[in-house]
């Protein structure tokens, strides 16, 4: 396998045929599972779910759908305004139950032959093609120089790409120009920017372009909003492609509050308050990314970093991880994602007191893992 000057594999790999476990990367493994069951208690810097949320507004909202519940769910008007908040026709636009279910009916209705994945990056999107009986190939992005994406790594004969951007768990924002040059014609072109809208502006997004050849952009409204538990995202790509994911989609799959929230997500008022929120986000990721750099070396940040999350490279990152979780944190572990190991973990990035307080906990645990290495003479 392929590797670059850290020992991260990279360039093209063909996936293991195994649907649970590739390569011994567990694709099923997701940051909830790190405060799940014995979790109480953990300040939760595992999960990508902005803190804080859904607000109150958005939570009333919701309620008073609930009194529509008799009826089965009708999502012509949360699907026009979707459309409406990208400028596109009702026919680019589906309705999902979150992005995780897009990347199911994209991997089910099309008739691809040669996907390719580009990771690191969500593993949902190889785990729905390997279900769906596909052999998966990989394009593994360097870590060396900041997981850049570089477009002459993909073969021509894929006829369906999958990258997210910004990318979780990197972090990176790649340039739309480059993420362009991934389109061919007769090739589906799949953009996960679940997380576009915690990106002030959303510069380099691709959502509501009409000019690029089989794109498909994903939209999930659970992370800005705090909706993981209603499950709601979207798809914009061509009339045809839509036709073709929606006859692959169960009836009625968004339950009527899901559709609300989707409606009230999009207004106006709600777009400022996400944009507001990203230039937070920001705000706080530059403080947290300050208090990482001191603990250089023995401490890295994959940078540049642009999403609610960060990416940090560190020895004996499982002992590291042990250690915050004994002192009330939750980090989200690495080494599941292809393309990274165990030396990886991923943090959300959250307020400044918070941060704060997960610095000094960091901090501690780096000397006590330090000092347990020379105990044994490995460190």
């Amino acid at each position: 396998m392929p590797r670059d000057q850290a020992g991260a594999p990279t360039g093209l790999v063909r996936a293991p045929t195994d649907q649970a476990h590739a390569d011994g990367y567990d694709l099923r493994h997701h940051g909830d599972a790190e405060v799940r069951g014995d979790g109480d208690g953990l300040t939760d810097l595992a999960v990508n779910v902005r803190a804080g949320t859904p607000p109150a507004w958005l939570r009333r909202h919701i309620a008073d759908s609930l009194s529509g519940l008799a009826a089965y769910p009708d999502g012509r008007a949360a699907r026009a305004a979707v459309a409406a908040r990208h400028g596109l026709p009702s026919a680019r636009v589906l309705l999902t139950a979150g992005a995780a279910e897009a990347f199911v009916l994209l991997a089910r209705a099309l008739a691809v032959r040669a996907p390719v994945v580009v990771h690191p990056q969500f593993t949902e999107p190889e785990a729905a093609l390997r279900d769906a009986g596909h052999e998966v190939r990989r394009v593994v992005l360097h870590s060396g120089d900041g997981f850049p994406l570089d477009p002459a790594l993909v073969p021509e004969d894929a006829d369906l790409v999958v990258v997210g951007n910004p990318t979780n768990p990197t972090s990176v924002l790649h340039p739309a120009r480059a993420v362009e040059r991934l389109a061919r014609p007769g090739r589906v072109l799949v953009v996960d920017e679940a997380f576009m809208d915690a990106v002030p502006g959303e510069r380099e997004s691709l959502a509501g372009r009409t000019d690029i050849p089989g794109l498909v952009v994903l939209r999930s409204l659970t992370k800005t909003w705090g909706l993981a538990g209603l499950r709601i995202g979207y798809v914009l790509a061509a009339p045809e492609t839509v036709r073709a994911l929606e006859r692959a989609q169960p009836l009625w799959a968004v339950s009527t509050p899901a559709l609300a929230a989707a409606e009230a997500c999009v207004a106006p008022a709600a777009l400022a308050e996400a944009e507001h929120a990203a230039h937070t986000i920001a705000a706080d990721r530059a403080h947290l990314l300050a208090g990482l750099a001191a603990l250089s070396p023995r401490v890295r940040a994959a940078t540049p970093a642009e999403g609610p999350f960060v990416l940090i490279e560190a020895d004996d990152a499982a002992a590291l991880r042990s250690r915050l979780r004994e002192r009330g944190f939750a980090v989200r572990r690495g080494d599941t994602f292809p393309g990274l190991g165990p030396d990886w973990l991923r943090l959300a990035v959250r307020d400044r007191a918070t941060t704060d307080r997960f610095l000094g906990a960091l901090r501690e645990a780096v000397e006590n893992v330090s000092r347990a290495g020379s105990a044994t003479g490995t460190g």
